[in-house]
């Protein structure tokens, strides 16, 4: 007689499937919110110089150097070697509107110049040399258009490069 093996066949059932639909669910929540909360911003780069010493320039070189000095008391535009002007705090601040003006005029007797050097004393908070940066570098000039084309009660502003190549150092 033979011998039958006779082995207990495993029954398999019906394999555990992965449920993935409560993930889904959470993408399709996820993936909308984090595009509208993403934030889409522009990176500015500003490239900075050390100030030129004086003794290094050559005598074929304009002699005219714009220089911003941020004082405790106020801040002094230099042209590197005598004092220009002298723009006094107003109220404990300083006053970036007179200084805006002022290299206005700057610019516009000195057109084909754009090198400018801001030059901070030792206890002036940097958000003072970043606002320094920006009103020596450009102004912005409300543009005047046609009364239509303004939404009421917003101005439109247009920017104009001043000194755009800027160095930074400590004041003398």
């Amino acid at each position: 007689m033979a011998r039958r093996h006779h082995y207990k066949r495993r029954t398999k059932g019906p394999a555990h499937e992965i449920d993935v639909t409560t993930f889904l669910n959470l993408m399709v929540v996820l993936v909308p919110f984090l595009l509208i909360t993403a934030v889409f911003s522009r990176l500015t780069i500003v490239e900075l110089n050390l100030p030129s010493a004086a003794g290094g320039a050559s005598s074929n070189e304009e002699s005219f150097r714009v220089e911003v000095v941020v004082r405790e008391n106020g801040i002094e535009i230099t042209n590197g070697s005598a004092t220009i002007a002298s723009i006094p705090k107003k109220d404990d601040e300083f006053d970036f509107q007179t200084l805006s003006d002022f290299m206005i005029a700057l610019k516009q007797e000195y057109p084909e110049h754009d090198a400018a050097s801001v030059l901070m004393e030792a206890h002036i908070p940097y958000d003072y040399l970043i606002q320094t940066m920006d009103v020596v570098r450009s102004v912005e000039i409300p543009i005047e258009g046609d009364d239509e084309s303004e939404v009421e009660g917003v101005e439109e502003f247009q920017l104009y490069a001043l000194f755009s190549e800027i160095s930074v150092g400590d004041a003398p």
